[in-house]
């Protein structure tokens, strides 16, 4: 059986005295730095989470920025386009009335030409028909 004596009582003390030493020694301290850790980890994750929202949100303002540049190259490009193809139009109106101008000019002085050359033939053909009677005649 067990005899509760002073040994009992010395060992007891011995015991509550090396428990609370070392709960001020060792356990205390070193539950403070868990503690401290715990603090500094929690407020880096805080800090992480932070910047990965931050650099979220500026990859989604960037992106924005991206496609707004592209909508509006887009714009710029069809009002080119727009522009281009206008003054083509204009370019081959204006292409076309020099042709017809070109055209006509040539047609009125060929046909001033084939007219000057008939007149020219029409005031020779007298001769030439008075020259072929002559041979054919037999007096020249």
């Amino acid at each position: 059986m067990i005899d509760i004596d002073k040994t009992f009582l010395i060992q007891l003390v011995n015991f509550l005295i090396t428990i609370v030493g070392l709960n001020l020694l060792l356990i205390r301290p070193i539950r403070d730095m868990i503690q401290e850790r715990n603090t500094l980890m929690a407020d880096q994750v805080g800090k992480i989470e932070g910047f990965n929202s931050s650099a979220e949100e500026k990859l989604k303002s960037y992106q924005a920025a991206i496609d707004a540049a592209r909508q509006e190259g887009l714009e710029v490009r069809k009002l080119m386009r727009a522009e281009g193809t206008g003054e083509e139009q204009q370019i081959m109106a204006a292409a076309g009335k020099e042709v017809s101008t070109t055209l006509k000019a040539a047609h009125e002085d060929i046909a001033a030409q084939v007219a000057g050359a008939k007149q020219a033939l029409f005031a020779d053909v007298e001769k030439f028909a008075q020259k072929a009677t002559a041979k054919i005649l037999g007096q020249a």
